[in-house]
Formats: C-alpha cells, sequence, structure tokens
C-alpha cells in the first residue's frame, strides 16, 4: 500500500496551494483561481474549521516531500449533517495511489474527531481518477446529483458516500 502522512495545513503551504492551482489539477473544479481567491483560500485552510474550509491538510511522502492536500468539512446534504471531502495532487504524483491513501488517513481523522455519521464525496462524473478514489477508499456510490461547485456553478457529479466508524 502507498505512503504517505497528512499534516495539518500551515502557513508554509501557500506555495504548495499555488502549485495545485492549474488548469490539469483544477479542470473538474472550476479551473485555476486568481491569485487573489488563492490567497483567500490559504488563509480559511489556516483559519481552520467553518465555513468552506474545514479540516485540511498537506499530503506528504515518507522522505517529506508536500505533494497535495486533502480535507474534510461539515456541510448540511438533502438535510442531514454529513463532512464534505475533497483533494488534490500535484501532476507528477498522480497514478500512484496518494489520493486513495490521503482520502482513507483523512477518513479516519474525521471518523475519530468528527460528529458526523457520514463523509460525502462529489467529484464530477467526467473525472474517473478521483470517482476512482472513491471507490477506492470504501465510499458507496448513491447515484449522479447536481452540485455547486465553485459556488454559482452547477455540474454533474457522482455522490459518493462512506459511514464514519467510530
Amino acid at each position: 500500500m502507498t505512503e504517505v502522512r497528512i499534516a495539518r495545513w500551515s502557513s508554509d503551504d501557500l506555495e504548495l496551494l499555488r502549485q495545485l492551482n492549474t488548469h490539469e489539477v483544477r479542470e473538474h473544479t472550476g479551473g485555476p483561481e486568481t491569485d487573489e481567491q488563492v490567497l483567500a483560500r490559504h488563509e480559511r485552510y489556516l483559519r481552520g474549521p467553518g465555513p468552506r474550509s474545514g479540516y485540511m491538510y498537506t499530503v506528504v511522502l515518507p522522505e517529506g516531500e508536500k505533494v497535495g492536500s486533502v480535507g474534510y468539512w461539515p456541510r448540511e446534504w438533502r438535510g442531514e449533517p454529513v463532512y464534505e471531502m475533497g483533494w488534490a495532487i500535484l501532476p507528477a504524483y498522480q497514478g500512484r495511489g496518494l489520493a486513495t491513501a490521503a482520502v482513507r488517513a483523512v477518513i479516519a481523522e474525521a471518523a475519530a474527531h468528527g460528529d458526523r455519521r457520514f463523509a460525502h464525496a462529489y467529484p464530477s462524473v467526467d473525472n474517473p481518477a478521483s470517482n476512482a478514489v472513491c471507490r477506492k477508499a470504501g465510499f458507496t456510490l448513491l447515484g449522479e446529483t447536481e452540485f455547486e461547485y465553485p459556488p454559482g456553478h452547477l455540474m454533474r457529479s457522482n455522490d459518493w458516500r462512506i459511514e464514519l466508524a467510530r
């Protein structure tokens, strides 16, 4: 199994966020953001739990290199309090199972420290890699849905759900 660890988002992670802000990485999530939007996202991640920030982590290889981000945040979905999960891996490191390993690690964090029964992920139906991560990490596909991301933009997504073991 691929080894990674997750580390809480820190002030040192702005450059990683900028590296993740490419068309290749953000193709299925509205495209690259402006530098102003990246800075605002970084500040939300640093502030920690709250709307649109949640619990964010860097994905770290055993030798210490930061190669992506992963996190979970509270939301309401169809009248139920759940966590939403999201992740991104730098292109040079994609296809190695790192996202799946990072998602499994963040599922364990949410289960250990969270207060919700379920977590969901909503990858675009056109994003085979992220849908594969959901499947490999143990999520159950509930079906297709219209999902708003980025804010103001509806996208066709798959609704994946996993029960957070206590």
